[in-house]
């Protein structure tokens, strides 16, 4: 077992003070976003656009990663929004990833994703509670799930969803 223990957080249905502060109660020290587009229309959810974020996560003393390589492609987000299409579901409001979606980023992104090479990154940084960031209120709405859950047992990791 690692000392590193792995997190996930989502935006929606958060406001700025109660997201900043899931991120101090879990002692959170490194923070890897894997958003495809790191801004959020509207002023609701400002505080993650990308700057901003980088900026307050500063001020924490938390470190700021982007790791695109983890961001679904357009074309795995459109298998996503067909399906939200076709149950009438708007993204913030979606609690579970489609099949295809899964399949599709399990196969594409996940599967030649070299997590060996992160996990290392994440240990020559000094990381300890490492939080795993997209928009998606739910985790089991999102992708940050799937690579939380592939790094939890690839390297038998502490896992807690925010």
């Amino acid at each position: 077992m690692s000392d590193l223990a792995i997190y996930t957080i989502g935006v929606y249905g958060s406001t700025e003070t109660s997201f900043f502060k899931k991120l101090e109660q879990n002692n959170i020290d490194t923070f890897c976003d894997i958003r495809q587009r790191r801004g959020v229309r509207g002023s609701k959810y400002r505080y993650v656009n990308s700057l901003y974020l980088q900026e307050k996560l500063k001020t924490m003393g938390i470190a700021y990663h982007y790791v695109k390589a983890l961001a679904p492609t357009n074309e795995i987000r459109s298998m996503q929004h067909a399906d939200d299409f076709a149950k009438g579901v708007v993204k913030k409001d979606r609690t579970t990833l489609s099949t295809a979606f899964i399949h599709a980023y399990q196969s594409l992104i996940l599967q030649p994703f070299d997590c060996e090479a992160l996990l290392a990154d994440l240990k020559a940084a000094h990381a300890q509670n490492v939080v795993f960031f997209c928009i998606e209120e739910w985790p089991e709405a999102c992708h940050r799930s799937l690579v939380a859950t592939k790094l939890q047992q690839k390297f038998h990791l502490k896992l807690k969803h925010l």
